[in-house]
């Protein structure tokens, strides 16, 4: 059967996005592949679809749970039964349960995090492993923006399972990240495929806002949003201001909006989820991490309240808007006084001397710090501490040059778009026209993103357990 069919049969799409195709002929070709794929092109149907033809288990690494809670219902709700996600919000009762019946799932996903449990690795290694998918790729890269020290492991577990075929997917990796990600997954004798399309989304407009300040900030954006045609998604890097300007939305508008960040339950994380997905809510005040697992197809703008860490992270975060193929927009919201907000959380996120010279290397891992586990990697590896020292230096140079280049996006005087594609090395790029981004002084024109405007009325946010309790049903 030809691959459109299988497509259509398991999926009920009738063709495929750009370079889902390609991948998938490489891994029944039985070829390791790092596939770099824009966000909004479906990358999960790759390994999706090889499962099902290879009839083989298929192991996903991802990191974020909100997301992999997203594809085990995406699949249930294509008729795909057999598919579990072994995370930390399981009881140990549940995790046995799935672990003495591990044989039985095609699809499993599961954290990095969770390979460090010798029960889960052991009973991983019994199985036959069709393809291993290691999701969100460039978190194994310690020149990415969301480096994550337990994807370094991937690769010995990789050994662990007799090194299956494996597929590694990113939505940004520039080629020092994507030589990194072949480093730190394959051996040097393996020559993975690469398969590498443009970063580029041309049905996202691009703009740019400076407010003097945060008065006026706020007040541009109730502007802004109330004229927008919705539903939409707002970035922010601090978890109270996103409680704040939820709440301000709800007063000052007619928008069912709800902020969506670590503080909040796993219930209630699941309940805004569940409203934003079915258009119970307009618009869903997040934090980076947790935005990154919403996958929502006609989410129609992204805005940025603060600057994010740096332009990959802006192109990840952007990117959830527009998966439909519409058009959509992102604006991100820029005052000055943000850049020493963002400075000192890129600084903040890494261990400095203090924490490298206190650390105690005798702690439990789960009782670590997101810092205290990047640095127990580095002990792990009897690095000196002089070293490890000097490789956090570097990296918060870096980290602040990285917040350099995202700052001269924003004050650059050409296309927007131009300087994004020529900072991921891309040398094929679109002429500029009225239609790809808001150039430094122009008027934002918002006319083909406006909507009518809708009345709701003040009950119309459904009881979240009565959502919860139909969600757990299925």
């Amino acid at each position: 059967m030809q691959l459109n069919q299988l497509l259509k049969q398991y999926f009920g799409y009738s063709e495929f996005k750009k370079g889902q195709i390609e991948i998938i002929k490489n891994l029944l070709a039985n070829n390791s592949t790092l596939g770099i794929l824009p966000t909004g092109t479906g990358k999960s149907l790759c390994y999706q679809l090889t499962g099902k033809i290879i009839k083989k288990t298929v192991l996903i690494i991802s990191p974020l749970l909100s997301l992999m809670n997203d594809q085990v219902e995406q699949l249930k709700y294509s008729g795909e039964k057999k598919v579990v996600a072994l995370t930390s919000e399981l009881s140990y009762n549940e995790k046995n349960f799935i672990l003495n019946n591990i044989a039985s799932y095609s699809f499993i996903y599961v954290s990095p995090e969770m390979l460090k449990n010798d029960k889960v690795a052991l009973q991983l290694s019994k199985i036959d492993i069709g393809l291993l998918v290691v999701d969100e790729a460039h978190c194994i890269s310690q020149w990415g923006p969301d480096f994550r020290p337990d994807y370094l492991r991937i690769k010995n577990f990789r050994k662990l399972l007799h090194c299956p075929l494996t597929l590694a997917l990113t939505a940004t990796a520039t080629s020092e990240v994507a030589q990194d990600i072949k480093a730190n997954l394959f051996d040097s004798s393996e020559t993975p495929h690469v398969i590498r399309y443009s970063v580029d989304r041309p049905n996202i407009f691009l703009a740019v806002h400076e407010s003097p300040s945060s008065t006026e900030k706020n007040r541009y954006l109730i502007e802004l949003i109330s004229q927008l045609n919705g539903p939409g998604l707002i970035y922010f890097s601090s978890k109270k201001q996103a409680d704040r300007i939820s709440e301000m939305i709800r007063i000052k508008t007619n928008l069912r909006a709800a902020s969506y960040h670590a503080d909040l339950s796993v219930m209630n994380r699941y309940t805004i989820q569940h409203q934003f997905m079915e258009n119970q809510l307009d618009i869903v005040c997040a934090t980076s991490a947790f935005g990154m697992g919403i996958n929502k197809q006609d989410v129609r703008y992204v805005i940025h309240y603060h600057l994010p860490s740096d332009l990959s992270s802006y192109v990840q975060e952007i990117g959830r808007a527009g998966r439909d193929g519409k058009r959509s927009i992102a604006v991100l919201l820029y005052s000055k006084t943000d850049i020493g907000l963002q400075q000192q959380l890129s600084i903040d996120s890494l261990p400095d001397d203090i924490d490298i010279d206190n650390f105690n290397t005798e702690s439990e891992f789960d009782d670590l710090s997101s810092k205290g586990r990047v640095l127990q990697y580095y002990f792990d590896q009897n690095i000196k501490t002089d070293k490890i020292k000097a490789i956090f230096s570097k990296r918060r140079k870096e980290k602040l040059e990285k917040l350099n280049v995202l700052l001269r996006y924003i004050t650059d005087d050409g296309c927007r778009r131009k300087y994004l594609l020529k900072s991921f090395g891309e040398n094929v790029i679109p002429e500029h026209n009225e239609r790809c981004c808001q150039l430094k002084g122009e008027q934002l024109n918002l006319n083909e993103f406006k909507f009518e405007k809708k009345e709701y009325k003040k009950d119309s946010l459904v009881n979240y357990r009565v959502i919860l309790e139909s969600f757990f049903k299925t």
